[in-house]
């Protein structure tokens, strides 16, 4: 049986510390979906989902196993839909844990056949959040050592 795992999030911008759990992740999985969560309730990101989505696609063109797609629902429900087992998450701090557990909990509590597997985030990336990103980038300075080559932050 195939192991997919779904990595949920904004991803508003992509950054390194984002692109650094998909590729430690890699191993484990047989195929990873990065997941663009979208709610026609809200604003639009800082950049477009179009705009996200292809930075994502250009950083792991060479990887077949990765794969981008945005959705609506329910993580869990999407998984679901998508055959995962199994959500990617990342962790920075103890404040992530605490949030991310509270999340993962109620995920398995709707979806007990779905796991969420968490990564510590490297070291030297501790500090790196797509909202760091975007203050940076608001206050006109160069995010550009946060994020991949792929990613061009000039604003839709």
């Amino acid at each position: 049986m195939e192991k997919t795992a779904l990595f949920p999030g904004s991803f508003d911008p992509f950054t390194i510390g984002h692109e650094s759990i998909v590729k430690r992740a890699l191993p484990l999985f047989d195929k990873i979906i990065i997941a663009i969560g979208y709610n026609s309730e809200k604003k639009e990101g800082y950049f477009s989902l179009e705009k996200r989505m292809n930075w994502i696609k250009k950083i792991f063109a060479n990887e077949p196993r990765i794969s981008v797609e945005k959705y609506e629902e329910l993580t869990v429900d999407f998984c679901k839909k998508m055959g995962a087992k199994y959500i990617l998450r990342g962790l920075r701090t103890s404040a992530d844990f605490e949030y991310e557990r509270a999340i993962a909990q109620t995920n398995h509590y709707l979806a007990t056949e779905i796991d969420t597997v968490f990564f510590l985030t490297a070291p030297e990336l501790t500090p790196i959040n797509s909202t760091l990103v975007r203050e940076v980038i608001r206050h006109g300075g160069n995010a550009s050592i946060f994020v991949p080559k792929e990613v061009d932050l000039k604003e839709d």
